[in-house]
């Protein structure tokens, strides 16, 4: 049977379909319906640490909808009864459906053999496990802890990224899901047994053999991808390579994923078989941990755009800036912005802002102007205040003022 060929446009509208891109409610405000809709969609959110303008696992989905409620994601994900997501090592540290617990308990239990996991917790496990037992032991007792009030926590120290002898402790029993975080007390994990915070129902489930869920959790990506190459599926929640391969084959065998070569890749492209092109219109800005653009070298073969995150970057050999959020403009990453919520003065900073080449940097600019209005909005500032660094400045500017 011939091989499907597929364009670069087309591989870009099966993506952004897949992803939920172009798909916002026509009335109202998004509801958890549509939110919980659209994490099915890309599988998991990403949690990351930076606050310069918004903690990470908030964006994909105003990406997606536009202006939801963000305290509506923080019951769903914190809340002790509304609680419908649960933390864990998926791509990184991530939010899920709990319906995905059981097909990460396989990573889990390698954590208990001391596999797949740092090395600076597997050799603390080793070395100090009664310290390890009697921090489990505490919360078992206590109830939810952060890391700071088990006892004998320990100042920062070590080679362990300088963590608390107790974070370290808590931070293995996570990997081996013994314990999760029960909720968060600003941005700090707060930790319980996972019994008590999983409703029972999940935890009842059945764990599936190992290569059963891998090639569930392959089958997932592919969903969110609509098309990538089997590194792409492998990347999505970390898969080792050898075993994600052999979930491709299974997968490509049973039909579920169809076999194709798309224009520019190198390497073979793989289709969901639900996948379907779909013209997208619409604009978004992105954080750098959006699925659609967490693997760099896929953002690269597909829409031709070179995104690297700089914030471990010396800010003199920055190129773009610290914090720098692409723009997504119907079916193209069209430029990119440099931002900072300045909550205290009530200002959107975008210190600056960067156009791709070839665009109608009129039409970005006034486009752009608007989503970066749109999102003060959301976000409860009340100015959008433009610096004049980048190739896109002056027209955003220029369009704001208008």
């Amino acid at each position: 049977m011939a091989v499907e060929w597929i364009s670069r446009a087309e591989a870009r509208r099966v993506t952004l379909a897949a992803q939920g891109f172009g798909k916002r409610p026509k009335d109202g405000e998004p509801g958890w319906r549509h939110v919980r809709q659209a994490i099915a969609r890309m599988g998991l959110l990403q949690i990351d640490s930076v606050n310069v303008f918004l903690r990470s696992h908030y964006m994909p989905v105003y990406s997606r909808l536009g202006c939801y409620d963000r305290a509506m994601l923080d019951d769903k994900a914190f809340h002790p009864r509304r609680r419908r997501l649960f933390e864990y090592w998926a791509h990184e540290a991530s939010l899920l459906p709990f319906e995905a617990q059981p097909l990460l308990r396989w990573r889990m239990a390698q954590a208990e053999r001391g596999e797949g996991i740092y090395k600076g917790y597997r050799t603390f496990a080793r070395e100090r496990r009664d310290f390890v037992d009697a921090a489990l032991q505490e919360i078992t007792d206590k109830g939810p802890l952060t890391a700071r009030e088990i006892e004998n926590s320990g100042e920062r120290r070590g080679p362990w990224w300088g963590r608390r002898d107790g974070k370290i402790a808590l931070e293995y029993l996570f990997w081996c899901g013994r314990v999760t975080t029960a909720t968060r007390r600003g941005f700090e994990r707060v930790y319980d047994l996972t019994e008590r915070v999983l409703p029972a129902e999940i935890l009842a489930r059945p764990t599936p053999a190992e290569g059963d869920a891998q090639r569930a959790l392959v089958l997932i990506a592919a969903k969110a991808h609509g098309i990538a190459t089997a590194a792409d599926l492998r990347d999505y929640f970390r898969l080792p390579a050898k075993s994600s391969q052999s979930c491709v084959r299974d997968l490509v065998d049973s039909g579920d994923l169809l076999e194709c070569r798309v224009e520019g890749w190198r390497q073979p492209g793989l289709r969901h078989n639900g996948a379907r092109a779909r013209r997208v219109t619409g604009a978004a800005l992105l954080t750098p941990f959006d699925p659609l653009i967490w693997e760099r070298s896929r953002a690269e073969r597909l829409f031709g755009f070179r995104y690297r995150i700089e914030i471990y970057t010396p800010a003199a050999k920055r190129q773009y800036g610290y914090y720098v959020l692409p723009f997504l403009l119907d079916e193209g990453l069209v430029a990119r912005v440099d931002l900072k919520a300045d909550r205290q003065a009530g200002i959107l900073q975008v210190f600056a802002s960067h156009g791709e080449a070839n665009i109608d940097k009129g039409r970005v600019a006034e486009r752009l102007g608007e989503e970066l209005v749109r999102l003060a909005n959301w976000l409860g500032l009340d100015e959008v205040k433009i610096h004049r660094r980048g190739n896109l400045a002056a027209a955003l500017a220029s369009s704001s003022r208008g």
